[in-house]
């Protein structure tokens, strides 16, 4: 199961918009092959690793502590919590599916749509969840949201990282490539030119050997 490949593009075309390093040029030694460098993050993988089994736990919690307020609640807040209940469950799968996918196999599409998810709706909707008073909010969800938001912040930092280390690996491979291909290929008319002008010479060398034995 992969992403769609016009989707796949649109990520990759951002993450290089995004995470690329225009100071960076190509390895940083000659001994520093692109095609060799781990660029996956260990302590990103750590905290999905975690957070797979920590996802159960603060579901579970959350819809118990749900049932428990939701007679106080008002009609508002009741379907507001419902819907967030839905949505977070549906894409957290998503993201840690992305995210292991991106990390492990470093594929900047699904890294980058892992990190856009992580950014743009579970932190928000996990911090709606943890400061929104008007939720009535016991103890037991403020501590897994508390755990959630950090876990969240976390691969934020780590994934945004991890990605401008895989933009510019493939940045540097793509370089590698041109020059190579410039070595295989030389510029065409370089070596014609070169011809040219010693064909020119040695016409006007036969020239003047000619006109000195004539005047002799």
């Amino acid at each position: 199961m992969s992403l769609p490949e016009p989707l796949r593009r649109r990520l990759g075309s951002f993450s290089r918009t995004v995470f690329t390093d225009s100071q960076r040029t190509g390895p940083r030694d000659p001994g520093d092959g692109a095609d060799n460098e781990v660029v996956s993050s260990l302590p990103l993988q750590m905290s999905l690793y975690f957070n797979v089994y920590f996802f159960p736990f603060w579901w579970l919690s959350i819809v118990v502590m749900l049932h428990l307020k939701y007679p106080d609640l008002s009609d508002y807040y009741k379907f507001i919590l419902v819907t967030i209940m839905i949505l977070t469950s549906l894409i957290e799968v998503i993201r840690l599916y992305l995210g292991y996918m991106g990390n492990l196999q470093e594929k900047v599409p699904e890294l980058a749509g892992f990190w856009l998810l992580t950014l743009l709706l579970q932190l928000p909707t996990i911090l709606f969840l943890l400061f929104n008073e008007g939720l009535k909010i016991q103890p037991l969800e403020r501590a897994v949201n508390s755990i959630f938001a950090v876990f969240l912040t976390f691969q934020v930092i780590a994934a945004s990282l991890t990605l401008k280390r895989m933009v510019n690996k493939l940045a540097t491979h793509f370089r590698l490539n041109e020059f190579d291909q410039l070595e295989e290929q030389p510029i065409p008319g370089f070596y014609g030119l070169g011809k040219e002008k010693g064909a020119i010479s040695m016409a006007g060398g036969d020239r003047w050997a000619r006109d000195h034995t004539l005047r002799a």
